[in-house]
């Protein structure tokens, strides 16, 4: 069977199969290989960092434990979780045959997209435990146990179980290069076409589109509760008393928790998306002959994604600790010093 030189589809029994991450040797393999491997290992190094250090600060800074600060920790989680795919990536991309054995095929692409799932998932819980926060007019963070825990819980096993299929059928194949030496690949090795259009559907609508829908409902009602709160504040000596009826406030903390959430579902689904499209352009490829996706696209495609895994906590730390990060950078220029009150003898200028 005749395949051209740049083609990455790997034909097996008249079916049509994609490389993923095996990368046809070429005379620029070594120079091109090495900028990918710069360039996933940044975002390796700087998602590590920027997680830990976050981790850090959530906790440093926000003794009291909320359900919101569990939630927060656990995107780091995912994130971490997430970016820990790299080494294999690098791996497979210096070798180009599948070296790593059936484990690691089964499931590199499994912990991406479970990663991915959890994400969102976490994003969507937060928004509705704001809501509902708002809703109880809850002033003080609180921490309920049983429901974090029974969240969490959920979250992890939905994720788990809708990427279930790709740890199922991921597998190692042989196949032949043009021009080179028979390589094993891992690829996504589907009983039938039917089963891997509705998964793909599946997927998005559940882990993608459902967990944003519920984002946008949530902080559709908080910033509805955000309008009315100021609507009542600027005209209350002129409206009319409301009885028994409660007034939902959204504090100043509040909005800007709201605020740092929705940048992060911005960057997630901006920086997702392309990798959402990819999924269904090589899905597209059995059914359209011209249609080629190389595995060079799928590899910066999925770098652009991972580094959705550095950039979450750098923007949630700046976001929600601009103080913090002031105070680091250049406190002895930007914080003044502060005096005691007259009283106790001499004055004495503190340090804050």
């Amino acid at each position: 069977m005749d395949l051209s030189p740049h083609s990455h589809l790997l034909h097996f029994r008249n079916f049509t199969y994609f490389s993923f991450f095996s990368e046809a040797h070429n005379s620029y393999h070594v120079a091109t290989t090495i900028v990918e491997t710069l360039a996933i290992t940044a975002v390796l190094l700087v998602s590590v960092v920027a997680n830990a250090g976050a981790a850090v600060l959530v906790t440093r800074e926000r003794r009291l434990l909320a359900n919101k600060t569990i939630l927060t920790l656990n995107l780091f989680v995912a994130d971490l979780l997430f970016v820990s795919m790299i080494p294999l990536i690098v791996a497979v991309r210096w070798t180009v045959s599948w070296e790593l054995g059936y484990t690691a095929c089964h499931t590199v692409l499994y912990v991406i997209c479970m990663s991915g799932c959890v994400t969102i998932t976490t994003l969507a819980s937060i928004s509705v435990e704001r809501v509902q926060a708002i809703l109880r007019l809850q002033t003080v963070p609180t921490l309920n146990r049983r429901m974090v825990a029974a969240n969490l819980f959920f979250i992890w096993a939905f994720s788990a179980l809708t990427c279930i299929p790709l740890s199922l059928f991921f597998t190692v194949m042989e196949v032949d290069y043009p021009e080179q030496e028979r390589v094993h690949i891992c690829t996504l090795k589907w009983p039938d076409t039917t089963g891997e259009i509705v998964w793909n559907v599946a997927f998005t609508a559940l882990c993608f589109l459902l967990p944003g829908f519920i984002i946008v409902v949530s902080y559709s009602k908080i910033l509805q509760i955000a309008k009315s709160s100021r609507q009542r504040l600027r005209h209350r000596e002129s409206l009319p008393p409301a009885g028994d009826s409660p007034e939902y406030n959204v504090s100043r903390q509040d909005m800007k928790l709201f605020r740092t959430l929705l940048v992060l579902v911005f960057s997630f689904l901006i920086m997702w998306s392309p990798i959402f499209i990819l999924t269904f352009l090589i899905l597209a490829r059995n059914f359209l002959g011209t249609l080629n996706v190389s595995s060079t696209m799928f590899f910066w495609v999925v770098t652009f994604t991972l580094a959705n895994s550095a950039l979450n906590p750098i923007l949630y730390s700046v976001f929600q600790f601009k103080n913090v990060w002031r105070r680091f950078c250049c406190g002895s220029v930007v914080v003044p010093l502060r005096k005691r009150p007259r009283g106790s003898g001499q004055e004495q200028e503190i340090h804050p």
